[in-house]
């Protein structure tokens, strides 16, 4: 049993790991189509993990403190099989929304009834192994296992979008990791088990140290939250920087999160990693630097702001989580360690994935972490005057520039704003030379539309729908008669400018805040001629839930960005789309990005389904317009054998293999360029 019992306990906990970090893309994917495929959903999907997680820890902290080995053995074993109850775990359809409902409450129920107990048993694995492993003879590197856990959620992280997202269905990946969950309820039932049966320590605590482990220090108590409170703060904050203002790149969230996790695999492994001569001085440089680039270009160009931010990331996580292991209790306080862990790290997420949006106008979070980390150093050094005064200077440079990153919104902005779907900002351009001066609309480092400020040129379409594009040659070829015309996805409202008197555009935006700027910072819409329908929701939801509309043009303009609505390209989508299609309509998609290539997902859904598709591509090198791709889908050949759609056409890339996307099986790794 000696010889056996480490393995038992460790492949529990590599097991376990892994199918958490497994479960939280395969369970959201499933109902992203329907519940819009927003940042929303995948918001309330993590708040949902974290919270379960720390109910997890909880409940570890509980029963170990509470229970003998033979109850926690009862408790877990009659848990364990009740999850099997839940398996497998594929979304029930009668969860799905049926109106213009809230999601939240919905989809925090469906993830209830469909993952929670298995999630809550897979969050208590962790802290319980290890409080178990703590009582045997050869428990002594307890905290190696909490290495172990971090190494398989790495492990799958990266195993998801390489080795399984791109060859299984979703509803395979569901059952497979049901039969996974099966192989860990055996082998945690058989920890168990073994675990009662361990001797009590060969070598019990002394009486004062067993009194300082029930009582530990209120400041290191507080110290065991702002560790990972900051850490999982400057995670997401790091991700949402380099993903929103540095480059919209598909899978780009992965490097900061491996960082995060592999600072956790080094500081728990052993104590040779993390030297404190070393890495606090790099952290200061780190902290300067990083600080520095939000006011500064080295912060937003692609080949200098991912290095500089993904490194100073693991850098401080070095920090930050080595000086948590540096305060790693004995045995008797493992579980409630891990529970102060868990909570610091939960409120970090909560504060900036909930409360920023609702309270800073801007991404100002990265800023203000920065200049916590390195206040939290002042306590941290203050027994040693140099380094703690060392700190206060490193704070006071992240301030600054923090301030100068606000000032430098408010003097360049004409108006910004922030809500849950990220933020909005206008700012004018070429003001020097007023017949080219232009109003931009940005959502990070993306381009949501611009307008001339020439009172004589301001009904010019611009940017990405000038009359050479792909939808331009389409909208403004449409026969002489009253034309209804569908459009998903506002930004500043420019293609209203091909609206004639009697015609009917009907606008789908999901994010209000655009409805808002496209009216007060814009005039497309308050100069159109035709008739606008505004509708506020996911489109494809909208779609579904309305009667045909006998759309002349549907346009889906939503693939800027490096955050991709999947559910709005694949082959369901397209059912929907062509039930609202009038004879001869046009389905036209924006397919521009210096990243993905869409294109050649398009025309394998055309062609599963019998239809014409055309690549429009417009250089646009004697213009002021912006280069474009756009994907022209129809029923009727004829309707896109016109010599002004043709003389622009390109055939689309290649991708062997590539198989059309359903809901059930997406590949966007596939099709990074």
């Amino acid at each position: 049993m000696r010889t056996l019992s480490p393995l038992l306990f460790a492949g529990t906990i590599f097991s376990s790991a892994f199918l958490l970090f497994l479960v939280q893309p395969i369970i959201a994917k499933q109902i992203l189509p329907w519940f819009g495929g927003s940042a929303a959903v995948w918001t309330v999907c993590m708040v949902f993990f974290q919270v379960v997680l720390l109910a997890g820890y909880a409940y570890s902290d509980l029963v170990t403190r509470r229970l003998s080995p033979k109850g926690q053995r009862m408790v877990h074993g009659a848990l364990l099989v009740a999850s099997l109850l839940c398996l497998p775990i594929v979304t029930n359809a009668s969860w799905k929304p049926v109106g213009d409902e809230a999601p939240t409450a919905r989809i925090l129920g469906l993830l209830t009834m469909t993952i929670g107990l298995p999630y809550f048993l897979l969050s208590t694995t962790g802290p319980l192994v290890q409080g178990w492993v703590a009582r045997a003879p050869w428990g002594g590197s307890v905290y190696r296992l909490f290495a172990l856990s971090n190494f398989a959620s790495l492990a799958a992280l990266v195993a998801y979008p390489l080795t399984i997202e791109p060859w299984v269905a979703l509803r395979a990946q569901a059952v497979g990791w049901s039969v996974g969950y099966g192989v860990f309820v055996v082998l945690c039932a058989g920890s168990a088990w073994v675990a009662a049966q361990l001797p009590p320590l060969a070598s019990p605590q002394t009486a004062s140290e067993s009194a300082a482990e029930r009582a530990p220090p209120w400041t290191t108590q507080a110290l065991w939250l702002a560790f990972p409170a900051l850490s999982s703060w400057l995670l997401l904050a790091v991700t949402n920087h380099i993903t929103q203002h540095v480059a919209s790149i598909p899978f780009l969230w992965i490097l900061p999160l491996a960082m995060y996790l592999l600072t956790f695999i080094l500081c728990f492994e052993s104590d040779r990693w993390y030297r404190r001569g070393l890495f606090l001085p790099l952290a200061a440089v780190a902290l300067v630097l990083a600080s520095f680039g939000l006011t500064d270009s080295i912060g937003t160009r692609v080949k200098s702001a991912v290095p500089l931010y993904v490194g100073s990331l693991f850098i401080l996580c070095m920090v930050l989580h080595g000086e948590m292991a540096r305060l790693r209790p004995g045995r008797a306080l493992l579980t409630r360690y891990y529970l102060m862990l868990s909570l610091g790290g939960a409120a970090g997420g909560i504060i900036v994935g909930l409360v920023a949006p609702l309270v800073l106008v801007a991404y100002y979070e990265l800023g203000i972490g920065f200049l916590l980390t390195a206040m939290l150093g002042i306590p941290v050094l203050w027994p040693r005057r140099a380094p703690a005064a060392a700190a206060a200077v490193v704070g006071l440079a992240a301030a600054w520039f923090l301030s100068e990153e606000v000032r430098d919104d408010r003097k360049n902005a004409r108006l910004i704003d922030r809500n849950f779907y990220g933020t909005l900002l206008t700012h004018d351009t070429d003001l020097e030379t007023p017949h080219d001066a232009c109003r931009v609309l940005r959502h990070g480092s993306v381009i949501h539309g611009e307008q001339y400020l020439d009172p004589s040129r301001r009904r010019e379409a611009t940017s990405y729908y000038g009359l050479t594009s792909g939808i331009g040659r389409v909208l403004s070829g449409l026969p002489e008669r009253p034309a209804r015309v569908g459009l998903v996805g506002l930004g500043a409202g420019t293609l209203v400018t091909y609206a004639r008197t009697g015609d009917t555009y009907r606008l789908y935006e999901i994010n209000p805040q655009v409805f808002d700027f496209a009216r007060r910072e814009f005039s497309f819409l308050s100069d159109a001629r035709g008739t606008l329908e505004p509708v506020l929701g996911d489109a494809r939801l909208a779609l579904e839930r309305e009667p045909p509309q006998g759309y002349d043009v549907l346009a889906i303009d939503a693939f800027s960005g490096g955050s991709v609505p999947v559910h709005l390209i694949t082959m369901e989508a397209m059912e929907i789309y062509l039930r609202h299609l009038a004879p001869g309509g046009v389905l036209a998609f924006h397919v521009t990005n210096r990243f993905i290539d869409l294109p050649p997902v398009l025309q394998e859904i055309a062609r599963a389904k019998g239809l014409s598709a055309l690549l429009v591509h417009d250089e646009a090198e004697t213009s002021d317009l912006r280069r474009t791709d756009w994907m022209l889908i129809s029923r009727e050949p004829g309707r896109l054998d016109q010599p002004s759609l043709k003389e622009s056409a390109k055939l689309p890339s290649t991708i062997p293999g590539l198989r059309p996307w359903t809901d059930d099986f997406n590949d966007l790794l596939s099709v990074l360029k």
